[in-house]
C-alpha cells in the first residue's frame, strides 16, 4: 500500500469515473432508464462515503499489521463494489 493519501485520491477518482460514466449512458442512449443509473450513482456515492470514512478511522492503529490488514481489505471491497456497479452499468448498455 502507498499511502492513504494515494488511496483516497483513488476512490475519489474511480467513483468520479463512474458517475460520469452513467451520465454518459443517460445522454447518448436515446432508450435509457434513468431511474436505474441513477440509482447506481446513489450506490457510488454510498460506497464512496462509506470508503473515505473507513480509511479515515482504521482499526487496531497500534499495531502495524491491523492496520495493513485494513487498509488491504478497503481496497478489496471498494474495488469489487466498483467492479459490480460497472456490471449493472453493463447491462443496462445491452438493453
Amino acid at each position: 500500500m502507498a499511502s492513504v493519501r494515494r488511496l483516497k485520491k483513488d476512490i475519489v477518482e474511480l467513483t468520479a469515473q463512474l458517475i460520469g460514466d452513467c451520465i454518459d449512458y443517460v445522454e447518448y442512449f436515446d432508450n435509457a432508464d434513468e431511474e436505474k443509473a441513477v440509482a447506481i450513482i446513489s450506490d457510488a456515492v454510498k460506497m464512496h462515503n462509506e470508503a473515505i470514512d473507513r480509511a479515515n478511522h482504521p482499526d487496531g492503529k497500534d499495531n502495524p499489521k491491523l492496520v495493513k490488514a485494513h487498509y488491504n481489505k478497503l481496497q478489496e471491497d471498494f474495488v469489487k463494489g466498483i467492479d459490480e456497479a460497472y456490471a449493472e452499468l453493463e447491462k443496462l448498455v445491452k438493453e
